[in-house]
C-alpha cells in the first residue's frame, strides 16, 4: 500500500478545558479530494490549521508524505512551501493589486523569479476570469473575486496539498457556485484536496471521500453516497436532517 500524502494520528488538541480535536485520525492518498462534513465546533477549522501548523498540537502526529512534520525540528516555512490554505476570510493583502498578492509568495517565499511568477499567476488569474482584475486592489473587487484571487495565490505556490477552510461561507449565494465550480476544476485536475465545507451537494459531487467529525474525531468515513445518503451513525443522520433539506413525500401510486 502507498503512503498517504497525509496522514493525522491520534491528533489532540485543547484550548484550556475545551477538547477541540480528541485522538483523530485521518488520511488522504494523492490526488484525494477528502470533504470534512460536522456541526460548528466540531474541529474541522481546527484540523486545517494543525495540518498547516497554524496551530501547535498537544498530541499526536501529523505526517506529510511520511515525514513527521509536528516534529519540533521540522521547519513550518518548509511545510507551508507543500500546503496551500485558504480560508473563507480572504485575507489579500490591501496594499497589493490582486497580481501582487499571487506573486509574493513565489518569489519571497519559494525564490521563483519574478518574471516566472507573474506569468504562471497571469494564467491563473486568466483561468479564473480574473484577467481584467489583475492590477486592481482587493477594496474594487466584489467578494467572489476576492476568494478567486485567494485561490489562485494559494495555487501559485504549487502545493501538494490543498486546504480549504469553509470558503464561500461569506460569499453571497449567488456567488456560491462560481467558487465552488473552480474547486471542481482543480480536483478534475488531481489536485489533493482537504476541505472544510457545509455544502453538501458540492461534497456530493467533488470529494472521493466525505469525513464526519463529531466531538473531535472523525466518527464517520466513506464515499460520498454512503455517508451522505446511507450514513451508519445516528449522530451522522441527526447532523444530516438538520442540513439537508427535505425531500418532498412520494406521490401516491
Amino acid at each position: 500500500m502507498s503512503t498517504p500524502l497525509l496522514e493525522v494520528r491520534d491528533l489532540r488538541k485543547t484550548y484550556g478545558e475545551r477538547v477541540v480535536l480528541d485522538g483523530l485520525d485521518l488520511s488522504v492518498g494523492a490526488h484525494e479530494v477528502v470533504c470534512l462534513i460536522g456541526a460548528s465546533g466540531s474541529g474541522k477549522s481546527t484540523l486545517l490549521r494543525c495540518v498547516n501548523l497554524l496551530e501547535s498540537v498537544d498530541d499526536g502526529q501529523v505526517l506529510l508524505d511520511g515525514a513527521e512534520i509536528t516534529d519540533p525540528r521540522a521547519d513550518p516555512r518548509d511545510v507551508r512551501r507543500e500546503i496551500g490554505v485558504v480560508f473563507q476570510a480572504y485575507n489579500l493583502f490591501p496594499h497589493l493589486t490582486a497580481l501582487d498578492n499571487c506573486t509574493l509568495a513565489p518569489v519571497r517565499v519559494h525564490g521563483v523569479p519574478r518574471a516566472e511568477a507573474v506569468e504562471r499567476a497571469r494564467g491563473l488569474l486568466d483561468r479564473f476570469g480574473l484577467s481584467a482584475q489583475a492590477d486592481v486592489h482587493p477594496d474594487r473587487l466584489s467578494g467572489g473575486q476576492q476568494q478567486r484571487v485567494a485561490l489562485v495565490r494559494a495555487l501559485c505556490t504549487q502545493p501538494r496539498l490543498l486546504l480549504l477552510d469553509e470558503i464561500t461561507a461569506a460569499l453571497d449565494p449567488e456567488l456560491v457556485g462560481d467558487v465552488l465550480d473552480l474547486v471542481r476544476a482543480e480536483a478534475e485536475a488531481g489536485m489533493t484536496m482537504l476541505i472544510a465545507t457545509h455544502e453538501m451537494a458540492f461534497a456530493r459531487e467533488v470529494a472521493t471521500r466525505v469525513a464526519y467529525l463529531h466531538r473531535g474525531r472523525v466518527l464517520e468515513q466513506g464515499p460520498p453516497a454512503q455517508v451522505l445518503s446511507d450514513p451508519r451513525e445516528e449522530a451522522t443522520r441527526r447532523f444530516l436532517r438538520r442540513v439537508l433539506p427535505e425531500r418532498p413525500p412520494s406521490a401516491p401510486e
